[in-house]
């Protein structure tokens, strides 16, 4: 589904200007235009919530359509293991040395931080008292849970079941949070238990897609729906604090509310991408930053941590001078973004592929089993163009 290329790219794009612009600068005094710049990348956290539903709408599809598969769990495993380790291994090695050479001595990794992410427990560091210092991190440890879980939960349990098991993670979360909230602890955090609902959001689009949803009329309401329910509650929340996360209303219902909305617009995307008005979520742009996603969400970090060394050779006081001047901010911004574009690129191509074409040669694809990672997916109502047109007509869609 190349329209989920487009789709990721702005999920990264939104993380990666956040931490090059609002995360550090967004208090700083600025001209007028520079400050509005600023603080419009502020939200760019909102990325990782995408990645998440995304992610339980992808995994999910994949798992019910190899559901029958004799090799299910052998063949899923391999597959996100040679997708996934090869490059978070290769960065926790970078991020273990690297500080070690000098270049990157504002970045300070204890080897019980490395211990700990190694086994994906990077998001729970702080409650086995060691404190988190590489922030992008966190997510990589909620999405490994949920490829660890979920599939048996898929394996064991009917459709049904299921979807009341996503449904039901979609509802206790926010309760998570709400208890989290009124005892004082971090319901803010990264903590599986209180972040998963975006993950199960996603799962239920992809079990709705292949079911209730898998008319394009429904899809579409549906959609319009999620997308309208979400701007309606955080519009009409915002007098009791829903956009502020500091109150009970903003760390309980804003995460519900920014899930919703992004499964309503994976529904559009879905729709669109498979219409004639396709290109509109085909970007090339979009779509090369969507594949090279998973790297430079890992790097880009390193890329700012390194060129915050650079620039100091040259001052004393990087930071503060950089605080002072929107040039330099993004001057510092394009060469640390292009360098983190660099190795994500590099590093998808010569390193991750070649993992990456492992997974043909050791799970071959089945003839009468869809392969969803190979094989473009489309939901039974979004196969072919006939029957795109066939349906049109069927649904009035316009």
């Amino acid at each position: 589904m190349p329209e989920l290329d487009t789709l990721r790219g702005l999920a990264i794009l939104l993380v990666v200007f956040f931490h090059g612009f609002g995360f550090q600068f967004g208090t700083a005094h600025l001209p007028l235009l520079a400050h509005v710049f600023v603080v419009a990348t502020m939200p760019g956290w909102i990325g990782v919530n995408l990645f998440f539903v995304l992610s339980g709408f992808l995994i999910t599809g994949i798992l019910l359509d190899t559901k029958g598969n004799p090799q299910y769990y052998r063949r899923f495993y391999l597959r996100r293991a040679l997708r996934i380790l090869p490059a978070y291994y290769g960065f926790l090695l970078v991020l273990a040395v690297a500080p070690k050479t000098g270049w990157l001595d504002h970045r300070q990794v204890s080897w019980q931080f490395i211990a700990l992410s190694f086994v994906y427990l990077s998001n729970v560091t702080n409650l086995l008292g060691v404190p988190m210092q590489y922030g992008a991190l966190w997510s990589l440890a909620v999405e490994e849970h949920f490829y660890l879980g979920w599939p048996l939960v898929v394996r064991s349990f009917s459709r049904r079941a299921v979807a009341i098991c996503a449904l039901s993670i979609v509802l206790i979360c926010p309760v998570l949070r709400a208890i989290a909230f009124r005892r004082g602890d971090e319901y803010g955090a990264g903590y599986t238990w209180l972040v998963a609902d975006g993950l199960a959001i996603g799962s239920l689009l992809g079990l709705l897609s292949r079911s209730w949803l898998a008319d394009r009329r429904r899809m579409k309401r549906a959609s319009i729906f999620c997308m309208g329910a979400a701007v309606a509650l955080l519009t009409f929340g915002t007098p009791f604090g829903i956009l502020l996360t500091r109150t009970l209303w903003g760390g309980v219902l804003r995460p519900t509310a920014l899930n919703i909305f992004f499964a309503g617009a994976l529904g559009c995307v879905l729709l669109i991408g498979t219409s004639n008005f396709k290109w509109i979520v085909q970007r090339p742009v979009l779509q090369f930053f969507g594949r090279i996603s998973y790297g430079l969400y890992l790097f880009h970090m390193l890329a700012f941590d390194f060129t915050d060394h650079v620039i100091g050779f040259y001052v004393d006081d990087p930071m503060l001078i950089i605080r002072r001047d929107f040039a330099l901010m993004c001057l510092r911004f394009a060469i640390a973004g292009t360098l983190a574009t660099a190795i994500a690129a590099l590093s998808r191509k010569y390193f991750e592929e070649w993992f990456l074409r492992l997974k043909e040669r050791w799970t071959p694809s089945t003839g009468d089993l869809p392969d969803i990672e190979s094989t473009p997916m489309r939901q039974p109502v979004l196969n072919s163009a006939a029957q795109l047109d066939k349906l049109d007509l069927e649904c009035g869609n316009a």
